[in-house]
């Protein structure tokens, strides 16, 4: 008995599917400015836990812990106050230089390590940019962020010493406006880090000079000296305090040192360097965002 063959169906007819490859992006690619900013902003709680946790564990080996994060400008300002101030003299004519030095010390030491740390936070976080994808600019954001944090009992251990080392200092609300003038600093330590970021995410060797760099800022800042001390020329004399990390320094300086209400050209010009910054530091940040990693 001969078995029948089973009919098989007919395929169904393929019907064409329509694609709109206007919508389709490639992996990796870089998103517009204001997507790239609303993704950043989504990862605002995890970029802020991160960094509190990196503060909170950074020191841990040590036994004194986060209490190096006094001592560090503490022992850098003695050095200083001997070489500068016993040694060449550069407190004549200063009032109260322990306390001139301590602000100059701290604040320079602030913007250091702000912006050392924004600029290797990609290299240093290499691993991290190839394995996930997310907006490269959390690592720059967080390693400020993390350094504004530490910055907090930096800033509240310079005011103690300049209201316990004689001639001790007189607490005023002038003492209020040594925040806002922080965080003006915090804003353009994150912009110059976002820029040499890229510049060493591509050439790794500017790692080497960012010290040197760093280090003649310093001395160009007016951090141990006066500036009427040494420049007689005005017009060499204006272009100086054109400076950002100047002109925070003196702002601290008048409100904490002097009682002085700063005037409005210090702050002016400090906002504006801040503001300037930023957007070119984050303009051309993000324009290098497919770059990363890559290497």
């Amino acid at each position: 008995m001969s078995a029948k063959k089973a009919k098989l169906p007919e395929p169904a007819a393929i019907q064409p599917l329509s694609v709109d490859m206007r919508k389709l992006t490639r992996v990796g690619s870089r998103p517009g400015l204001s997507e790239y900013i609303r993704k950043l902003w989504s990862y605002r709680q995890f970029i802020y836990y991160d960094a509190r946790a990196r503060v909170q564990s950074g020191t841990r080996r040590d036994r004194l812990g986060s209490l190096w994060l006094l001592l560090n400008p503490v022992f850098n300002g003695l050095t200083y106050y001997l070489i500068f101030g016993i040694l060449l003299q550069t407190s004549r004519g200063i009032e109260n230089f322990i306390g001139y030095l301590v602000v100059g010390i701290f604040l320079y030491q602030f913007s250091s390590g702000a912006i050392t740390a924004g600029a290797r936070s990609i290299r240093s976080g290499k691993s991290v940019v190839q394995a996930f994808n997310f907006p490269r600019a959390a690592l720059p954001l967080g390693a400020n962020i993390r350094e504004l944090l530490s910055a907090v009992p930096l800033i509240l251990g310079m005011l103690l010493i300049i209201v316990i080392f004689p001639p001790a200092e007189t607490i005023s609300w002038l003492w209020l406006l040594v925040f806002p003038a922080v965080f003006l600093q915090g804003i353009f330590n994150l912009g110059i880090g976002m820029i040499l970021a890229r510049i060493i995410a591509r050439v790794h060797d500017v790692t080497h000079l960012l010290p040197f760099v760093l280090r003649a800022w310093m001395y160009a800042s007016a951090v141990f000296y006066s500036y009427e001390r040494f420049i007689k020329d005005p017009a060499l004399l204006q272009v100086m305090t054109l400076n950002p990390l100047f002109n925070v320094i003196d702002i601290v300086r008048k409100c904490v040192l002097y009682d002085t209400v700063p005037d409005w050209h210090s702050w002016a010009t400090l906002a504006t360097g801040a503001l300037i910054a930023l957007i070119i530091g984050f303009f051309f940040f993000w324009k290098g965002e497919e770059t990363y990693g890559r290497d």
